[in-house]
């Protein structure tokens, strides 16, 4: 882990990117989640207001909206409207579901827009997301595109679908969008995604699907070579086998990839329920009833102490994270968050 000094020990924190859940709740069954089972609370217009005046305390300058799914949030329109009067640039992380139906409003609020496609055709996308929903994310993707947005699309790469990442590509192309990333399945980490049991690891790849993966990587390499420079797989071929690499170790046959990650040093996640968090893998420590209070929040002795065990290395979810996400301080701007044209 980084051993950065901790940009929270200091009077003035600086927050470039926040992450609010406007939702615990979801339109989608997925198998690799439990939220559409267990989600209950949405964060209402009146608590994003009293975080307006931390947000610009703190200088943040790009807002994740994510969930749970953000859309089924009634007030998801005016709680954007509201940050984006505010000089924040809005990028939004969704399911797609709702996306046909709120496509150019979700176009003149948010300046990116991330939609998680996780089969390249309807009968894997209907196993793996649990809904028949493939052609209607796909109208949705189209229309947010005709509407102007900048939109990506996220893989959850596991055993159900890892034999059409070259179909993903080809798939991001059709619908035009902008960026294609891939991360893998988080079979480690058993209280993530609003897990409340033990996370069935036959969602991970087997020993014998390692070598059809390091195949399929390689052969991309070679036949994508103008998509990974063009940007439009944001992930490098390393990083793609950095996602083999995690699935050998959940195989018992390789140690887990290094983790080179300061999220938490840059950015905060704030949940439906209020609870402010270092990260989306790590939650944060008990903070008083009431609306959230960032600043306060990231200033507290319990939460410099998180960081810090984080920083140290000392918190076992970081061995074992799917997302290695690093940042240094010159590159937390806007762009570096945002997708570039």
């Amino acid at each position: 882990m980084s051993a950065e000094p901790s940009s929270f020990a200091s009077p003035s924190p600086r927050l470039p990117l926040a992450t609010l859940y406007l939702s615990e709740r979801c339109n989608s069954r997925c198998v690799t989640c439990d939220y559409w089972r267990n989600g209950r609370a949405d964060m209402s217009l009146a608590t994003v207001k009293s975080l307006l005046p931390d947000l610009a305390k703190l200088r943040t300058q790009v807002v994740l909206i994510s969930g749970g799914e953000p859309l089924v949030n009634a007030e998801w329109a005016e709680i954007s409207q509201l940050l984006r009067d505010r000089g924040l640039r809005l990028w939004l992380l969704t399911s797609g579901l709702s996306l046909a139906k709120h496509a150019r409003r979700v176009a003149s609020l948010f300046d990116a827009i991330t939609v998680s496609m996780d089969g390249a055709d309807p009968e894997t996308y209907r196993a793996i997301r649990g809904v028949d929903a493939f052609a209607k994310v796909c109208e949705g993707v189209r229309a947010a595109r005709a509407s102007g947005a900048q939109l990506g699309l996220r893989v959850t790469v596991q055993r159900a679908n890892y034999r059409q990442l070259p179909q993903f590509v080809a798939l991001a192309r059709e619908l035009g969008a902008r960026q294609l990333s891939f991360v893998a399945v988080d079979v480690a980490n058993h209280h993530a995604f609003a897990r409340h049991a033990d996370f069935g690891s036959d969602l991970a790849l087997q020993s014998h699907d390692l070598p059809v993966l390091e195949q399929i990587i390689a052969d991309m390499e070679r036949d994508c070579a103008a998509d990974f420079r063009g940007g439009l797989i944001a992930d490098s071929p390393r990083k793609l086998r950095r996602i083999q690499q995690y699935f050998a170790a959940v195989c018992g046959v390789a140690s887990f990839p290094p983790v080179r990650c300061n999220v938490f040093d840059y950015s905060a996640v704030v949940a439906a329920t209020g609870r402010i968090s270092p990260c989306f893998f790590i939650g944060g420590p008990p903070q008083p009833p009431g609306p959230p209070q960032l600043a306060n929040a990231l200033d507290s002795n319990p939460m410099v102490a998180l960081r810090e065990r984080i920083r140290a290395g000392r918190r076992p979810e970081c061995a074992r994270c799917v997302c290695s996400l690093w940042r240094d301080p010159q590159e937390r701007e806007v762009a570096d968050f945002l997708m570039r044209n």
